[in-house]
């Protein structure tokens, strides 16, 4: 044990057991924060959720983000060490604004995450930089492919995702969207955000207010943007209605039921007789 907590000084020095130690704190320390990120990739947009957390009460709610537009169909979620969450977007905006400036077309989204993620795998190869401790959802539509998701992590690894999440209840809000991920392609926009806000509730299990979400969207129609604490509000009440007609749809006897307590009972056959027809009814 002592001989394997010699490496773990050095970024670049692999353990006997063939492990990057400070790599993994970087790891750990990116979901430090307790806060989790989903994010689902439907028919024609993409959306992406967090909760909004707000570490002091005399700060201004509005100020505390973790969604940020990069370009006009491309924006992203990071959870992370704050210091580095700036770093990381400002270095976003960079590589696009330089990109478009030397070739006179927007960065490709796909070229955009390889390259964060390349800058990201420099910092686990030289002894005078660290990695940064952030996790990266890059949400866009591309004028070729659609909508694209992409899941960046501290090391510099980088892939396409239907539905992806990052951070503390990573492995919660992915087995959530594992079960539902026949549904991606035929979701329209409405469907894309209310799945990935769904997908917060159940892992949390937590009934949000509108103010305490973060959602970012960006459609074939219209640019990436953060929506209003009402528009969320919206979207939480059609799942609440959603809901109930699928409680009610799943117990289709339960109203009938309730209907035959309810009635009054058969009143006796006229003429009398009443004894010999209660009895013929009770061995009918």
């Amino acid at each position: 044990m002592s001989r394997e907590s010699n490496y773990d000084h050095m970024i670049s020095v692999f353990s006997p057991q063939g492990r990057l130690y400070q790599i993994e704190y970087a790891f750990k320390a990116a979901t430090s924060g307790g806060n989790t990120g989903v994010a689902v990739r439907g028919a024609s947009s993409v959306a992406v959720v967090t909760q909004r957390k707000v570490p002091d009460r005399l700060l201004d709610p509005t100020t505390i983000r973790s969604i940020f537009p990069i370009t006009d169909k491309i924006g992203c979620l990071l959870i992370g060490l704050t210091p580095d969450v700036m770093a990381q977007v400002q270095r976003l905006r960079y590589e696009s604004t330089e990109y478009r400036f030397q070739y006179g077309y927007d960065m490709p989204p796909h070229v955009l995450a390889q390259r964060i993620a390349d800058i990201s795998q420099t910092y686990t190869q030289e002894a005078s930089l660290r990695p940064m401790a952030v996790y990266i959802l890059l949400v866009a539509m591309d004028e070729e492919k659609g909508p694209q998701l992409f899941r960046i992590d501290p090391a510099g690894h980088f892939l396409p995702y239907k539905a992806a999440s990052i951070g503390t209840r990573e492995q919660e809000a992915t087995n959530f969207l594992e079960r539902r991920v026949e549904q991606l392609t035929t979701m329209d926009d409405a469907a894309t955000v209310q799945l990935a806000i769904q997908a917060m509730q159940s892992v949390l299990a937590t009934d949000f207010k509108g103010s305490e979400l973060e959602v970012g969207v960006v459609t074939q129609d219209a640019s990436f943007r953060t929506l209003s604490a009402a528009e969320v509000e919206d979207h939480l009440n059609a799942i609440a209605a959603g809901s109930d007609a699928e409680r009610a749809r799943l117990r289709p006897g339960a109203a009938a039921l309730a209907a035959a307590l309810a009635a009054p009972a058969l009143p006796p056959p006229p003429g009398g007789g009443g004894g010999a027809w209660a009895a013929r009814m009770r061995r009918g």
